[in-house]
């Protein structure tokens, strides 16, 4: 398998273990501030995958040259998942997930202004296509839903903890100095961990950590492992194989996802007419698939 489609399939992995985190993350949002939710899961992210690069051999002292490299990663991360929480206090899941669909267009702009990352026709026309396929399974296909969208605050911060994530993605590979995924991951979430901790030692202190919900805790270790390690070192190495907008394409594929993750707890299947815009999603992934320059 080659670099590239071993990059395609970090990236369906990544999009399916995201979609896991809207699930679960809805339902602690406003049991737990989102800083201190987020320091706990930065930290036990950087034990796992502090042990993993360290069993890899490849922790070379190389590695943590020019250091500010993983302050501005870890502050991004940092900022995108503090921000989601946010807006999960207050925004409904539907508006939620359509603002989180406007990532991979942002991602084009900041590859154009960061690496000169070129998007073509055929990238564009994938793009507009999934962006359809997914709005269309956000709203589950109700066209009066989709006319009623209103813009909220948790929308406005969301939005902004999206342009982060976006931003995130082409950074990684100017950034990047050939270190290894897994070596690089730890530096971002030993400093995202700093800045969290430093920004919200007061929400830290307060948190009655005994008295929290079992919920909390599960999405914790949910959000910690496989949505944090587990995605952050997918997300690093497809960078390193595919173009920005390519990589944030399979954001697209999230609301697919987590129509499944319903499924599984519980909530129901979605009609055929949801489904119809899934196929959409998928069209635009294959358009991707053949646009390999």
């Amino acid at each position: 398998m080659s670099g590239v489609a071993r990059g395609h399939l970090a990236m369906l992995t990544f999009s399916a273990l995201v979609a896991g985190s809207f699930s679960l993350g809805s339902l602690a949002a406003n049991e737990i501030a989102p800083t201190a939710l987020n320091a706990v899961r930065f930290l036990i992210a950087s034990v796992v995958i502090g042990c993993a690069a360290w069993a890899s051999r490849r922790m070379a002292r190389s590695a943590f040259q020019a250091p500010w490299r993983y302050l501005v990663l870890g502050g991004l991360f940092a900022a995108y998942f503090v921000l989601m929480f946010e807006g999960l206090k207050t925004a409904a899941p539907v508006s939620t997930a359509a603002v989180f669909t406007l990532t991979p267009l942002m991602s084009a702009g900041f590859g154009w202004i960061l690496l000169r990352q070129v998007t073509t026709k055929r990238m564009a026309v994938a793009l507009t296509i999934g962006a359809a396929g997914a709005v269309w399974v956000i709203f589950r296909a109700d066209l009066a839903a989709l006319v009623r969208f209103r813009v909220g605050q948790g929308e406005i911060y969301y939005f902004f903890g999206c342009i982060a994530h976006a931003a995130y993605t082409p950074m990684v590979r100017k950034l990047n100095r050939g270190e290894a995924p897994v070596v690089f991951t730890f530096g971002m979430l030993l400093a995202g961990l700093f800045l969290l901790t430093v920004y919200g030692w007061g929400d830290i202190r307060a948190t009655d950590w005994a008295g929290l919900p079992t919920i909390v805790w599960i999405t914790v270790v949910y959000l910690s492992i496989f949505a944090s390690a587990a995605t952050f070192v997918l997300l690093q190495f497809a960078t390193l194989q595919l173009p920005s907008a390519k990589v944030m394409a399979y954001t697209y594929l999230v609301p697919s996802w987590v129509a499944l993750w319903e499924i599984g707890l519980g909530h129901g299947a979605p009609n055929v007419l949801v489904l119809a815009g899934v196929a959409l999603t998928v069209v635009a992934l294959l358009l991707l698939l053949r646009n390999e320059h």
